[in-house]
């Protein structure tokens, strides 16, 4: 039988998913396209933004219009939010929520069994899944952590996730060397608010530690992190090569008065400090981030302050949003609601800061080594990846192979705006 996976949102979701169909095509399941025909749709939904619930609905309808006969499932944020819409409308045959998507597998095959399924009736688990050894990606995601107890004005996350729960370090190492073993040689924690692991006596700077003591041949990437008082231990970890110098750390705003409307759990000083405290310890170290424009109430004041500390910190990506009200919040019933067209204008200048921001780091670390790991090699022979620091690179070479280290310097820039890249020399 043919299945295929379509993934929307966070890696989160795209680690989920490619477990399950590690599941699925260890099964004798065939992995196919979502523009091919199939046996099974599985849709993997976000819910953060109405876009996101937009983008659902819009590719449900085209698989049903499409493949009328096929199996349906929808799974993921969206089904925690919106579960009764998508059944009543009969938009899927089955809509499972994020606590039993680890039983997917179960549940599509007792079904071509004809034995009724009841997803409600299964057990919560939300880290019951088999390694993903078979994926849609050279790195390895691996989950560590679900759910969060922040609560911040704009989000649904602790209703569509819950509340904050971590994985057994134990299940994470493990996890960890059974990938390695299979080859993986970047390794991607993730997690919805990974920053406040904790399992049983340990926390998310001895999981880290553990982690690179684990034998072979790998990275190890720490993926989007709440700000945090990052202890002088912690970043001492980074002097392990294993550990690659970058972290997505989540700004939101460079406002004081925004980020206390969105109930963010520190000041624009207070993560300036932070960002600075990193770059003097490791000066190379690369910082992206994620950052809302168009709050309730974001004055033009407030979004130049918050356009001068994304230019200040320099982060080399910044992943921009235009606020999107969701029903729930706290956010969706405050004053002042900024007209769209506003909204349109603060990205394109926040977008414009991120490829300026882009350009500098990329001129900071001209001619300075990386190791390049290969994911891919076009037709040309020309090798794509990304280095230690995060910086997509291309190479021209002989005898390059996918999935391997690569040591190289940074010799151009190819310009492309926010989507900038480097070539490379060995």
């Amino acid at each position: 039988m043919k299945i295929a996976f379509k993934t929307l949102g966070c890696r989160v979701n795209l680690y989920e998913t490619d477990a399950l169909a590690s599941r699925f095509k260890a099964a004798g399941y065939e992995i196919v396209e979502t523009d091919e025909n199939a046996d099974i749709f599985v849709v993997n939904t976000c819910t953060v933004t109405n876009q996101s619930d937009q983008k659902c609905r819009q590719a449900l309808h085209q698989i049903r219009r499409q493949h009328p006969n096929s199996l349906i499932v929808a799974t993921g944020c969206m089904v925690n939010h919106r579960k009764n819409e998508l059944l009543e409308k009969k938009t899927v045959d089955y809509a499972i929520d994020n606590e039993r998507k680890y039983a997917l597998f179960n549940i599509i095959d007792k079904h071509f069994k004809g034995e009724d399924v009841d997803p409600e009736g299964l057990d919560i688990d939300l880290f019951g899944y088999q390694p993903a050894f078979d994926t849609f990606h050279t790195r390895s995601l691996i989950k560590i952590h679900d759910g969060c107890n922040n609560f911040c004005s704009y989000c649904l996350i602790p209703m569509v996730r819950g509340r904050a729960t971590s994985r057994s370090d134990k299940d994470i190492y493990d996890n960890i060397r059974q990938v390695v073993d299979h080859g993986f040689k970047e390794i991607v924690l993730t997690g919805v608010n990974m920053g406040r692991y904790q399992y049983q006596d340990v926390n998310f700077e001895n999981l880290i530690e553990n982690i690179l003591k684990i034998d072979g041949d790998f990275r190890l990437r720490i993926s989007s992190i709440e700000p945090d008082n990052f202890s002088d231990k912690f970043l001492s970890l980074f002097e392990n090569e294993k550990l690659a110098p970058h972290m997505h750390i989540c700004l939101q705003s460079g406002a004081e008065n925004t980020l206390k409307a969105m109930r963010r759990h520190y000041t624009a000083s207070e993560f300036k400090k932070m960002c600075d405290r990193i770059k003097n310890a490791i000066p190379d170290f690369n910082i992206t981030t994620d950052l809302i424009v168009g709050f309730p109430g974001e004055t033009e004041e407030d979004f130049l302050e918050s356009a001068q500390m994304c230019r200040e910190i320099g982060f080399s990506h910044i992943h921009t949003f235009k606020y999107s009200i969701r029903n729930g919040t706290k956010a969706a019933t405050m004053p002042n609601q900024i007209p769209d067209k506003i909204k349109t204008e603060r990205s394109a200048v926040i977008r414009k800061i991120s490829a300026e921001n882009k350009k500098r780091y990329f001129e900071q670390m001209m001619g300075k080594s990386q190791k390049m790991l290969i994911e891919r090699i076009d037709s040309n022979g020309t090798a794509q990846g990304y280095s230690e620091n995060y910086i997509p690179m291309r190479l021209k070479g002989k005898h390059l192979e996918k999935n391997t280290f690569v040591d190289v310097k940074i010799d151009s820039i190819i310009e492309k705006g926010d989507n900038s890249e480097v070539n490379v020399i060995q």
